[in-house]
């Protein structure tokens, strides 16, 4: 999963769509995406319903289904400002408030994600 403040998308991998084998629905009002690939725009036609726990947060997030290689989540500013998360540049740490509860999380190292 990417937490991502410089992108407004709120995005799925269609291989974890289905690899998890979920029911996706016809997206509202399809359109195209260009940065997520090096093969060009990207056509967004379904949505899915995501849901995804980090430690004692849980999330139910609507995302839009497409072919990306880069992470199998995207989550950017606006489930961010939904969600109240506050981002420490510094430490690398993000801090989710959910219910009156705030739940940080730091990134990985890239050592231990190399080594993953």
């Amino acid at each position: 999963m990417i937490i991502d403040r410089g992108s407004c998308a709120k995005v799925v991998s269609t291989t974890l769509v289905r690899n998890l084998n979920l029911n996706t629905m016809k997206h509202p009002k399809p359109y195209r995406l260009q940065w997520l690939n090096k093969c060009g725009k990207v056509k967004v036609t379904e949505q899915v319903l995501i849901s995804f726990v980090i430690g004692r947060y849980s999330d139910d997030v609507m995302c839009d289904v497409v072919l990306k290689h880069i992470s199998h989540l995207l989550l950017g500013c606006f489930w961010q400002f939904d969600k109240r998360v506050i981002h420490d540049g510094f430490r690398n740490k993000y801090t989710i408030v959910k219910d009156e509860n705030h739940h940080s999380y730091t990134s990985i190292s890239k050592k231990k994600m190399y080594n993953d």
